[in-house]
């Protein structure tokens, strides 16, 4: 079989760190929303807890919906990744600003539900933008490079700016939170969230906005994608002459729904998205909830998680290419397991203890997460042509599983307001606890059935 094509397809390294540039803006948007959105709206602004799960949950299947629909979309016009990319971003850019800053047009007697109403709209708006380039961005994996252990470092170098998007976000929320508690010496301010915290997320919001443009302006500049009709694309959905007894079969949408490997990768996919955002998104209630420790801790202990797993992301490629993709995202697993045992056991963990355990959950989670990315990658190979489809199902599943463990969490919570009651105090930690070592024992059942049965596709 000829496979000077497939050879032929990779990228020098200017290449690699301009495409993995592409998802920074979504990154630190996500790096926020995740981390800081629940505590923004039930602690600074004071909404009900559940009403913070309902707007992430809008969020959330906002953005589910969205994502197989931009995915069907950019796959009836190859060629045409960059666009969506492009206009995914403007949309980020215009409204993700007003998620972190309060209702214009509200006042302290505004009921809750007539503010949902008016942060909806941008939310969704956002949540379709996020989809658009976060898409429109992966799908661009199988077409730059051909090899699985390009695709494995491609996907290693994504996830290494991923890193460093989370690293600026906490690193600048930490600048903030500091210089905050210089210039207000009131010790009640710089040690819990409240309105007075309001200018700080509208600032880090900007700030934020300000550098994932710089870096989509690098992206686009730096990236070339074949245009529609060039001899690349054309060669990778035509057989080349010595492979006439042996067609490619072409796969579309409707085929991917046949293959048994595409539901075991999106049930893998689910699962490390589950762990990853979730605990991203309760490490904050929990380090000043179960904790007490001071609020600049929401930003110190996400840095060292992602310090973690930048540190570990430069290992992942000849770790991969020693023991495989299936047995490193194994040892993952296992690190998110102790992390999860760690934090349930250690009732009496302080601020020194919380370094270590949220080391391994860094570690534990850029393992996991790189790897999945390369065996979705891997279950595409040469289908680029309907890369876009996969990768928008994968990602429907997490999103929406998300938005309902959220929703989910925040409705069983023991009290909904910010005087919390004494059973309050430990729920995040078992909350934390539950959801990476539960999570993590139903992905490692999964990912068993693949080392069983390896990712393949049927030939038609």
């Amino acid at each position: 079989m000829d496979q000077s094509v497939s050879a032929d397809r990779s990228l020098p390294v200017f290449g690699r760190v301009c495409y993995a540039t592409g998802h920074f803006l979504n990154d630190l948007c996500s790096s926020m929303w995740f981390t800081y959105l629940l505590v923004y709206f039930h602690s600074v602004l004071g909404f009900q807890s559940t009403t913070a799960g309902v707007l992430l949950l809008i969020g959330q299947i906002a953005d589910g919906v969205c994502t197989p629909l931009v995915g069907y979309e950019s796959d009836r016009t190859p060629g045409r990744r960059k666009t969506w990319h492009l206009l995914g971003t403007l949309c980020v850019l215009l409204s993700f600003p007003f998620i972190f800053n309060p209702c214009l047009a509200c006042t302290n007697n505004t009921a809750e539900w007539a503010q949902i109403i008016y942060f909806s709209p941008f939310i969704i708006v956002f949540q379709f933008g996020w989809a658009a380039t976060q898409i429109s961005h992966l799908s661009l994996i199988p077409e730059l490079v051909s090899s699985e252990s390009a695709k494995v470092e491609l996907t290693a170098y994504r996830y290494a700016f991923t890193v460093v998007a989370n690293i600026t976000v906490y690193a600048v929320a930490w600048l903030l939170f500091h210089f905050q508690s210089q210039h207000n010496m009131d010790p009640s301010i710089s040690g819990s969230l409240g309105p007075v915290d309001i200018p700080l997320f509208r600032t880090l919001s900007l700030i934020m906005m300000g550098i994932g443009a710089l870096f989509s302006v690098i992206f686009h500049v730096g990236t070339k994608e074949s245009a529609p009709g060039s001899e690349t694309e054309s060669q990778l959905l035509t057989p080349a002459p010595s492979q006439e007894a042996l067609p490619r079969p072409i796969f579309r949408w409707k085929h991917w729904l046949k293959e048994a490997s595409f539901y075991q990768v999106a049930f893998l996919y689910m699962c490390t998205r589950l762990i990853v955002n979730l605990s991203q998104t309760y490490i904050s209630v929990y380090l000043t909830n179960s904790l007490m420790l001071p609020k600049n801790y929401i930003a110190i202990i996400p840095l060292v998680m992602y310090v973690s797993g930048f540190v570990c992301s430069l290992a992942m490629k000849p770790v991969s290419k020693l023991i495989g993709i299936s047995m490193t995202y194994l040892i993952g697993l296992l690190l998110v397991l102790g992390f999860a045992i760690w934090v349930f056991l250690d009732k009496n963990m302080g601020a020194q203890s919380i370094y270590g355990a949220a080391a391994l959950l860094g570690t534990g989670s850029a393992t996991i997460l790189v790897m999945s990315l390369s065996m979705t990658a891997m279950l595409i190979g040469e289908q680029t042509q309907s890369g876009a489809f996969v990768y928008g199902s994968m990602s429907l599943t997490d999103k929406v599983a998300n938005g309902v463990g959220v929703i989910l969490i925040q409705s069983i919570r023991p009290c909904s307001t910010e005087a919390c009651c004494p059973a309050c105090v430990w729920f995040y930690r078992d909350v934390m606890a539950a959801v990476t070592g539960g999570v993590a024992l139903a992905a490692a059942l999964c990912l068993f059935t693949i080392i069983i049965r390896p990712i393949r596709r049927r030939r038609n």
